[in-house]
């Protein structure tokens, strides 16, 4: 195995793995976001595929759907997200993804917000530039309370992005 991270259009053939990634309780914990029963994930989905200010690409790892990483708006602020499927945790698949989107998409400032105990997450995203700007209380997607952590990446951002792979 070579380790392969590649970025590729996400294809409506991926959608039941994402579907089944976003499933996972651990995963939802960390990202403190609940998962979506398929009607609303198909729908969410369907929203993403055809709207096309929303980049939206899968994380292949060694040819296999590893997750996925978007950037799109949000009250006018652009923000970039990625959901990793927890199979594929700790191997620096979303260090690697996230650079390489970084080096395509090149709106800045770019903002990405993460629950504050999703330490892995705010680690990814500085070591791709992004700097703490603001940290606060947040009502999550489930309603309750969520410490928040804003991260933005500025324009001055220098890090090139690893070499792998956009199909």
């Amino acid at each position: 195995m070579t380790n392969e991270v590649q970025l590729r259009d996400v294809l409506e053939a991926d959608l039941p793995i994402l579907f089944e990634q976003q499933l996972d309780p651990e995963a939802t914990q960390m990202a403190a976001f609940p998962s979506r029963d398929r009607e609303a994930f198909t729908a969410h989905w369907t929203k993403i595929l055809g709207d096309a200010t929303v980049t939206k690409k899968t994380i292949l790892f060694n040819g296999q759907v590893a997750g996925n990483i978007v950037r799109f708006e949000q009250s006018g602020k652009p923000l970039v997200g990625y959901w990793i499927g927890k199979n594929y945790w700790g191997r620096g698949i979303a260090t690697r993804a996230l650079s390489e989107f970084l080096g395509h998409v090149t709106a800045r400032p770019l903002y990405a917000h993460v629950a504050r105990h999703n330490v892995g997450s705010i680690r990814v995203l500085e070591k791709c530039g992004f700097k703490i700007s603001r940290e606060d209380p947040e009502p999550s997607s489930a309603g309750e309370e969520v410490e928040e952590v804003v991260l933005k990446l500025d324009p001055e951002r220098t890090q090139d992005p690893a070499p792998i792979s956009l199909l």
